[in-house]
């Protein structure tokens, strides 16, 4: 009976904690590329050619609030963007490769959020909140539907370009039970630290030790009641599942040299991004619900033409490849991809000119909550569509709206999971991912 007990407990039928879905799920696999530092939405995604009449000006009188961004002159874009695809998709010559998959792609330009600094954004982002201790977007996703796989965790994390400040607590289960958390794999070294055993520690040796401590943590569990030792349970079990499977997923060397460079692993620019993509994609084959990607810095105060450009020569390609790789396996429609940063950045110069003139060096752009862009591919989504539109400036959404909570919900409605339904009981209260706000973007769906 304990035994049964804990099966059910630790979902091992491949629903977590009993759940559901709520409804017919469009995508099964969620891969989260997060731009972390904010992309300029105005120099990729949202053209705005009214602009270069305004350059070097003040902007429209009213227009800027000065409470949450730097009333500076306007800077145009100096980007050619252009119609791409059947579907006439506006995009960044300095996104090329996204521009040969997008009649794939959903571009939503009518993103905002509810503040303008890092951390508490990038909270709002993944968990939904700007307070620490809550899970986030993977963990909600892996208590709702858990892992296809029985030998890989529901949720991996990989990281690239700068360390992300508050990354932990973008990967993290807050008060969900602990192995609902990220699991971090490193593109150097052992990809998983600690999961090979010490020197002279064989497979039967490891298996037994791991019997004598099921059976410690099992009795406590019956004793106590405490959840988080079903959890514990869970995390050594599935540790020594992944000695067996792991290494095999995590090992690119079998992949062609196609592939290879279509991702651009072999490069040394686009190599670190490039290798997550590719791992990203051989994860969701093999049944890990929610991979997220982080890649920093994105945040271009100063001299924003020379690093934005560096930025997307890694990212560019390997996205597109990501893309293009999942639609030729079949693997697409079942599979959400997102690209975004956690807001945008402000029409207006900063860095750059003042009451003499332009200043040495280049120019670079505040953060910017109001707007935003992101695109997303795959899993249900409209595909060679723009969904939102932005004021002249791109200050301002000025049609269809979608906040972050509203793609939370979206997200979760593609899996198949009412944003409504999906809550956890803690001090209290139930909480969920889209707090006690969000609406599914109807508009953005196929």
């Amino acid at each position: 009976m304990g035994g049964i007990a804990l099966a059910h407990l630790l979902g091992e039928q491949g629903m977590a904690a009993g759940l559901l879905p709520h409804g017919v799920p469009r995508a099964k696999n969620v891969i989260l590329m997060f731009m972390a530092g904010g992309p300029s939405h105005l120099d990729l995604l949202d053209p705005k050619p009214q602009m270069r009449k305004w350059h070097g000006q003040p902007p429209p009188e009213g227009m800027v609030d000065k409470k949450a961004t730097i009333a500076g002159a306007v800077l145009a874009s100096e980007r050619t963007f252009r119609r791409s695809g059947k579907s006439g998709v506006e995009i960044s010559e300095w996104l090329p490769h996204l521009a040969w998959v997008a009649d794939d792609v959903c571009v939503i330009r009518s993103m905002h959020t509810d503040t303008s600094n890092h951390d508490p954004a990038q909270l709002m982002f993944h968990c939904g909140t700007q307070l620490f201790g809550h899970p986030s977007m993977g963990s909600w996703v892996t208590y709702g539907l858990g892992s296809a796989s029985r030998d890989m965790p529901g949720y991996v994390v990989l990281n690239s370009g700068k360390s992300v400040e508050v990354r932990a607590a973008l990967m993290g289960n807050g008060f969900l039970p602990s192995h609902y958390a990220g699991v971090t794999v490193r593109t150097e070294g052992d990809p998983i630290l600690f999961l090979k055993n010490a020197a002279g520690i064989h497979p039967a040796m490891q298996r037994a030790r791991l019997d004598a401590l099921r059976d410690l943590n099992e009795w406590h569990l019956e004793v106590s009641g405490e959840r988080e030792i079903a959890a514990r349970i869970e995390s050594y079990e599935m540790a020594f599942r992944m000695q067996a499977m792991a290494p095999g997923v995590l090992d690119l060397s079998g992949e062609s040299a196609a592939t290879r460079a279509m991702y651009g692993v072999d490069e040394e620019a686009t190599r670190g991004f490039g290798t997550n993509c590719l791992m990203a994609r051989r994860l969701v084959e093999r049944g890990v619900r929610f991979v997220q990607l982080l890649d920093s810095s994105w945040d271009d105060h100063n001299d924003l033409d020379k690093q934005l450009q560096v930025n997307c020569r890694r990212v560019d390609r390997p996205a597109a490849a990501l893309v293009r790789d999942l639609k030729q396996r079949g693997l697409l429609d079942e599979t959400l991809v997102i690209w975004a940063g956690e807001f945008g950045r402000t029409p207006m110069a900063e860095n750059h000119f003042d009451v003499s003139g332009p200043k040495p060096g280049g120019a670079g752009r505040d953060h910017h909550p109001h707007a935003f862009s992101l695109w997303m591919a795959g899993g249900g989504v409209r595909a060679g569509h723009v969904h939102g539109k932005t004021d002249d400036f791109g200050y301002h959404v000025v049609e269809d709206g979608v906040h972050v909570h509203d793609l939370h919900a979206t997200i979760l409605h593609l899996l198949g999971l009412n944003h409504e339904q999906l809550t956890y009981r803690h001090v209290g209260r139930d909480f969920r991912l889209t707090d006690v706000a969000g609406k599914v973007v109807k508009g953005v769906l196929a």
